[in-house]
């Protein structure tokens, strides 16, 4: 199976990727839209045409992003609240949605955060990064399957080659908390979903793909001193770093392909081990059992049946 590849890279924009794509009539959903490169997701989808939701926490931010966003592509976005750490959040929205969903950007997130723990005894990082989007997507299935042909976004990051998940033990009740290593955890269970949920979903037409955005400066960096460690000529803009989420949600070549993981808007290749500049992919985050597993995991934390 060859790599997929596209004409876009390491500084190709969100805007770039979707220029003369036609999302009329389609609707899309874009979890932490309220800041980062979730903002600029939605723009470029909202721009393409596409009917945008903004899930966030912080209603007042997601309303002053979606004027903005209104305002620069004369496209009406909408705003929902959703908590992905409280499972009661993430069902109230579901609960609310109506009618085909066709892609689901789960984006929000938290890195490297101080050891906390959700009401469910579950590790924030975790719950946050994959419980949530994991409860969301599951829940938004119905949906998801009405749009036939609807595509999955799973934001994770170079830092899944930190970390596997480490099923006897992912909320830390035995070993000693480690910021990085949770977070590690986190991003590597975002591809996982990504692959499983592909095999399990594709003969509904949704697909799944999972990728690295890059080093950008946002406020994912407000646990670690509001400080990115990656040299200036490494890093991108947010408009850069949404650019593979929006090739993911939008590009006619990945019709029909999922499981994936992609870096600078083209698919990672497996790596045997971590290499200083944290490029491509470990196995055991693609691993097919490892998927199936952390799905029936996920599906018994969550109180899912699907």
């Amino acid at each position: 199976m060859s790599l997929v590849t596209t004409q876009f890279g390491f500084t190709s924009t969100a805007d770039e990727v979707a220029a003369g794509i036609d999302l009329s009539g389609r609707r899309a959903v874009v979890t932490g839209g309220a800041s980062g490169i979730g903002v600029e997701t939605a723009r470029s989808l909202a721009a393409a045409g596409a009917e945008v939701t903004l899930a966030v926490r912080n209603a007042e931010a997601g309303e002053k992003t979606a004027a903005d966003i209104t305002s620069t592509t004369g496209k009406a976005v909408r705003v929902a609240p959703l908590d992905l750490s409280d499972l009661a959040s993430v069902e109230a929205f579901t609960a609310a949605w109506s009618g085909p969903l066709h892609i689901l950007v789960n984006n929000a997130g938290i890195m490297a955060s101080p050891e906390e723990h959700t009401s469910d005894g579950w590790e924030l990082q975790f719950a946050t990064n994959h419980l949530g989007h994991f409860a969301l997507a599951t829940g938004l299935y119905p949906a998801l399957a009405a749009a036939r042909g609807a595509r999955v976004v799973s934001v994770s990051s170079s830092a899944h080659l930190l970390s596997p998940v480490i099923f006897d033990d992912p909320h830390f009740a035995f070993r000693p908390y480690e910021p990085w290593a949770a977070y590690g955890q986190s991003k590597t269970a975002n591809i996982l979903f990504a692959v499983e949920a592909t095999r399990r979903w594709a003969a509904d037409g949704i697909t799944a793909n999972a990728l690295n955005p890059g080093a950008i400066a946002t406020n994912l960096q407000r646990h670690v001193g509001n400080r990115l460690a990656t040299p200036p000529e490494l890093r991108k803009t947010t408009q850069q770093g949404a650019a593979t989420s929006v090739l993911l949600a939008t590009a006619p070549a990945l019709d029909g392909i999922g499981g994936r993981y992609f870096n600078d808007c083209a698919e990672a290749p497996t790596v045997s081990r971590r290499s200083g500049d944290y490029q491509g992919v470990a196995p055991y985050a693609l691993d097919p059992a490892n998927a199936e597993r952390l799905w029936e995991t996920s599906l018994r934390l969550t109180s899912r049946n699907r």
